[in-house]
C-alpha cells in the first residue's frame, strides 16, 4: 500500500490546544465494524458500559520528562548557534539520543550546552558532547551528568515535549506539566504522552472497577519519533523507530488468564497495543517482554492479543492512522474519520478519543 492511501483532508481549527475538563468530558467515538451501527457517538465515561465484566484494561504507565532543550554549540570560536534537541530514547545512564535542529551545526567531538533559556551563563548549563549523528537528524549525546543526576538537571533544563501541532500555535506553560502527564503515569522516560491515557479520571476508574473490569499497566517509553512524518511512498519501505518497553511476568499471566477465561484485552492507546502484540507468540499467548520494539502495524497486519483499542484521533498520513485501519479496516476508518471531522470532534493529543472494536473480533 502507499502513503497517499492514508490521507484525509483535515481542517485546522480540528486540532485540539487543551483538553476537555473533566478528562472523561471528552467525546468518545465508538467504531464496530460490521455492527448496526458502526458508528455512535457517545463520551469517554460511557466507557465502563461498552466493555464486560472479566475484560482487561491495559494501560501504559510511563512519564513524560522534559525532553525538550534549548542550547548552544560551543568551542569552534564561531557564533555558538542555537541548538534544539527533543530527546526521545536513553541510550544509557549518561547519554541519549534526540533529535537536533539544526543537525547540520553538530558534528561528533562538539560540546552543546543547554540551560533554561539560551541566554545563559555556560557554567551553570548541562553540557553533553556528541558522540555520533544518524539519519533524519538524530545525534547521540554524551551528557556530563549521569543516573539520577542527569534526571534531575534535565527537569531543570528541559521543557514538556509538547507536539509540534500545538506547540506551534502557542507557548507551553505551567498547565501542560498537569496535562500532558496521565493518571497512570509512574516511570520516566516518555518524551511524548500515550495520549489515550489522558481521558482517564478517579471516577471513571471507580466506575471501570464497579463495572467487573480488571487494570492493568506495561510501559512503553515513547519516543519523539512517533511525530515524525512518514517519508517514503511504499509502507514496505517505511521504518520506525525503536522504543523500550516492559511486561512483567505477572502482567502476562493475568492477561492470559483473561484470555483463556473469554475476556477481551482493551488497550488504552496504541502504545500499550504495539507493545502487547511486541510480546504475543503466534497463538497470541503474551510473553514477558523487556526490549525494544519497533513494530510497525499496518494494514495486513494479523493482531494475536488486542480486541479493543481507545484511541485519540490521529494525522493524516502517519503511522498511527495506519495502525488503527488495520485494526478496524480503512474503508472504515475513512469513514470514521469523516464523521469525526463533520461532527466537529477534537483531534490529536488534546483532543476526544474514539474506541474501536476489531475487525472481525467478537
Amino acid at each position: 500500500m502507499r502513503v497517499e492511501d492514508f490521507d484525509f483532508e483535515l481542517p485546522e481549527e480540528r486540532i485540539a490546544l487543551r483538553p476537555a475538563r473533566p478528562r472523561d468530558a471528552a467525546r468518545m467515538l465508538v467504531v464496530h465494524p460490521g455492527g448496526d451501527p458502526e458508528l455512535t457517538d457517545r463520551i469517554v465515561r460511557d466507557l465502563p458500559g461498552m466493555l464486560r465484566p472479566g475484560d482487561a484494561l491495559v494501560s501504559n504507565d510511563t512519564r513524560v520528562i522534559p525532553a525538550q532543550l534549548e542550547g548552544k554549540r560551543i568551542g569552534r570560536g564561531d557564533s555558538a548557534p542555537k541548538i534544539a534537541v527533543t530527546l526521545h530514547k536513553r541510550a544509557g545512564l549518561d547519554a541519549w539520543y534526540g533529535f537536533a535542529r539544526p543537525a547540520k551545526k553538530l558534528a561528533p567531538g562538539d560540546r552543546v550546552a543547554f540551560a533554561a533559556d539560551c541566554t545563559f551563563c555556560y557554567g551553570g548549563a548541562l553540557m553533553a558532547s556528541v558522540v555520533e549523528k544518524g539519519e533524519g537528524g538524530e545525534v547521540l549525546f554524551r551528557f556530563d551528568r549521569s543516573g539520577e543526576m542527569l534526571d534531575i538537571e534535565l527537569a531543570r533544563v528541559g521543557a514538556m515535549p509538547l507536539p509540534p501541532y500545538i506547540a506551534s500555535k502557542r507557548k507551553i506553560d505551567g498547565r501542560d506539566a498537569r496535562d500532558y502527564q496521565t493518571m497512570f503515569a509512574s516511570r520516566d522516560g516518555a518524551v511524548a504522552a500515550p495520549t489515550a491515557g489522558l481521558h482517564f479520571t478517579d471516577d471513571l476508574i471507580a466506575a471501570l472497577d464497579e463495572r467487573g473490569v480488571s487494570r492493568h499497566t506495561v510501559t512503553l517509553h515513547v519516543g519523539a519519533g512517533t511525530f515524525l512524518p512518514v517519508k517514503v511512498d511504499d509502507l514496505k519501505d517505511h521504518r520506525m523507530h525503536a522504543e523500550w518497553g516492559e511486561i512483567g511476568e505477572e502482567t502476562a499471566d493475568a492477561l492470559n488468564a483473561v484470555k483463556a477465561r473469554g475476556g477481551r484485552i482493551v488497550s488504552v492507546g496504541t502504545t500499550s497495543l504495539r507493545l502487547l502484540e511486541s510480546a504475543a507468540d503466534e497463538d497470541g499467548i503474551i510473553k514477558p517482554f523487556c526490549d525494544d520494539t519497533s513494530i510497525f502495524i499496518s494494514p495486513g497486519y494479523r493482531f494475536r492479543a488486542v480486541d479493543i483499542l481507545m484511541t485519540n484521533f490521529h494525522l493524516p498520513r502517519s503511522t498511527l492512522f495506519m495502525l488503527v485501519s488495520a485494526f478496524c479496516g480503512l474503508d472504515v476508518m475513512r469513514r470514521a474519520y469523516g464523521h469525526a471531522i463533520a461532527e466537529n470532534y477534537r483531534f490529536y493529543s488534546y483532543g476526544d478519543a474514539s474506541l474501536l472494536f476489531r475487525e472481525g473480533a467478537a
